[in-house]
């Protein structure tokens, strides 16, 4: 353990407790990301976060999708809804594969790039792409950094 750092039972350091609200959030997001088993078990927490951002943005893809339709915008005008609902298969795929390795994850990456490319049809989804697609962003290099910090301090504590 290196100097200066604090010992997991350091009795100044107070010790992290979850609401039970936070407590489920925090089990169904390890669920549904397949944190606790997997081949890529080093990955658990950028898989979580992965989820929970593929998660949102399915929603607001889906929303997307209807006001292309309501607006009128594409012709015919269901293909809105169509490309709307073709992502989110996308992303409900990458949910999926999220089990499986770095695959879910390189498949939201791919959903970021076409979320980016839906500004072409409706130029005010620019900037519902540019946010999520910084939110993917910041969490998978927040979660890659946590994940190689979890291992490093289970590799000291053995």
């Amino acid at each position: 353990m290196s100097a200066g750092s604090p010992s997991p039972r350091d009795p100044e350091e107070p010790e992290l407790t979850l609401s039970p609200s936070e407590s489920f959030a925090h089990d169904a997001a390890m669920r549904v990301s397949g944190a606790t088993s997997g081949s890529d078990g080093g990955a658990r927490t950028q898989r979580a976060l992965a989820s929970i951002v593929l998660g949102f943005e399915l929603i607001v893809v889906f929303l997307i999708g209807m006001t292309v339709f309501g607006l009128g915008i594409t012709e015919p005008r269901e293909l809105g809804i169509y490309g709307g609902i073709g992502l989110c298969v996308v992303i409900i795929v990458a949910l999926a594969t999220m089990r499986r390795g770095k695959i879910g994850i390189w498949i939201g990456w791919a959903v970021h790039v076409l979320m980016l490319l839906s500004a072409l049809v409706l130029p005010m989804a620019l900037i519902v792409g540019i946010i999520f697609s910084a939110l993917w962003v910041y969490c998978m290099v927040k979660g890659a950094r946590i994940d190689r910090d979890r291992a490093a301090w289970l590799a000291e504590q053995q």
